[in-house]
């Protein structure tokens, strides 16, 4: 019983400094932003390596790869991993939380922000920083411009809010979007797989227009008509914060329409084959 109430103490005392650490080291206001853009690096380098594992004992396609090939399948398993984590958490703070509400009376909701909200977007941080380096490090094998433009631009944008807390309502908004990646993603990998020809791969396009259309769209729309009911609030933010807000989701949104009509392009070529 005494080497019982002694492990059960001994416990205690472990998750009680580890309390202390998160509260005063993890989450301590000047240090969220480093150690979450730390956190994201060291978090994404674990799931490359976890991905690259997996594949090699349960899925016989990854075998036959090229090693640039190889590199992008794994690459794609950290951006469904950041594209699920960060989806999940703009939902919440956009829709749920009452961190952004209008009803909660917390000043404008241009500046406000949360110990959570400014870890989130340090992750975020950290994965673009680690995406882009892939990205030219293997230039142009696994992305082109577009995606260093994009990764550029987002990376910016979500690194001030971070960095200022100024704008995270309208960074969520957009990062909303990464709700498409899952499935860009598995297009690849049926694709890679020799599976074009599959009801999978017919059923993931259907599914891409449709979340594309809502989420990198129309979503877009609402938050453009958000910043317009909230002007005398945005007008508030610095100069550079004031420029991001529209600048940034102008040229994305413009790259979503670019892209939209691809993937319409090939939806309709992939219907009229099974015709």
């Amino acid at each position: 019983m005494a080497v019982s109430k002694q492990a059960v103490m001994a416990i205690k005392s472990y998750q009680n400094q580890a309390h202390v650490w998160v509260n005063h080291y993890l989450l301590a206001d000047p240090f969220i932003p480093y150690t979450s853009i730390l956190a994201g690096i060291f978090a994404f380098k674990m799931i490359y390596d976890v991905t690259q594992l997996i594949s090699t004992f349960y899925f016989k396609t990854y075998s036959t790869l090229t090693k640039v090939q190889r590199m992008e399948w794994n690459n794609r398993g950290i951006s469904t991993v950041h594209a699920m984590f960060i989806a999940a958490l703009a939902l919440y703070f956009v829709f749920w939380s009452d961190l952004f509400s209008d009803k909660n009376h917390l000043g404008p909701l241009t500046f406000r922000n949360s110990h959570l909200s400014t870890f989130g977007l340090g992750v975020s941080v950290g994965y673009f920083l680690s995406d882009i380096a892939m990205i030219l490090w293997l230039y142009p094998s696994i992305g082109g411009i577009e995606y260093v433009i994009h990764h550029s631009l987002s990376g910016i944008a979500v690194a001030y809010a971070m960095f200022t807390g100024e704008g995270q309502l309208y960074t969520y908004m957009v990062l909303i979007s990464e709700v498409t990646t899952p499935e860009i993603n598995m297009r690849w990998y049926l694709d890679i797989s020799g599976m074009k020809r599959s009801g999978a791969y017919l059923l993931n396009g259907i599914v891409i227009f449709f979340t594309w259309l809502v989420a990198r769209i129309l979503l877009f729309v609402y938050m453009f008509y958000h910043v317009y009911l909230h002007m005398e609030q945005v007008n508030r933010m610095h100069i550079f914060g004031f420029l991001l807000v529209f600048v940034v989701p102008a040229v994305l949104g413009v790259m979503n329409l670019m892209w939209f009509g691809k993937i319409l392009r090939g939806l309709r070529k992939t219907l009229a084959k099974r015709q």
